[in-house]
């Protein structure tokens, strides 16, 4: 499993780039959040930290890869 890193850049298996900017924890049940921006519009987006290096195929392919 991949390590999760603040200022990193990771590619999405749908091929978008996003860059992370912050880790995080939701308030209600404390499960640890991954706050991303896309490079290309620079929408926020968060997502729990448990899908982040999640395998989204019998391919093995990772739903998001470090590029950078």
């Amino acid at each position: 499993m991949q390590k999760i890193e603040v200022g990193k850049t990771y590619k999405h298996y749908k091929g978008n780039i996003y860059k992370i900017i912050a880790l995080g924890k939701n308030s209600e049940n404390l499960e640890e959040m991954v706050v991303y921006q896309s490079v290309k519009d620079n929408q926020i987006w968060i997502r729990p930290a448990s899908m982040w290096n999640e395998v989204i195929n019998n391919n093995g392919t990772l739903r998001f890869t470090l590029i950078d």
